[in-house]
């Protein structure tokens, strides 16, 4: 198990493009049942957005293939940007 704090200081990348998307900045938790549902990583380039709203990549926790002590390893294709951007 690990504390939501860690995660915020893990940098994420997407193993389908070995692109590295940023560090992620906050996680989206299920008041109901609290479970982490999504991880947000700020959009590059977007200073107004992390200002404003829209400049987040907001990652489905389905989509983490793997946790490690420095990254975190998401599958994420073009059409997953779409949807979640």
């Amino acid at each position: 198990m690990f504390r939501g704090y860690s995660l915020r200081q893990k940098e994420v990348v997407n193993i389908s493009t070995a692109e590295r998307l940023g560090y992620i900045r906050d996680v989206e938790i299920n008041e109901n049942n609290g479970i982490v549902e999504a991880i947000i990583v700020p959009r590059r380039g977007s200073i107004f957005g992390r200002f404003f709203g829209g400049g987040d990549i907001i990652i489905p926790w389905n989509a983490i293939e793997a946790v490690g002590d420095d990254l975190v390893l998401v599958r994420l294709f073009d059409a997953d940007f779409e949807k979640l951007s």
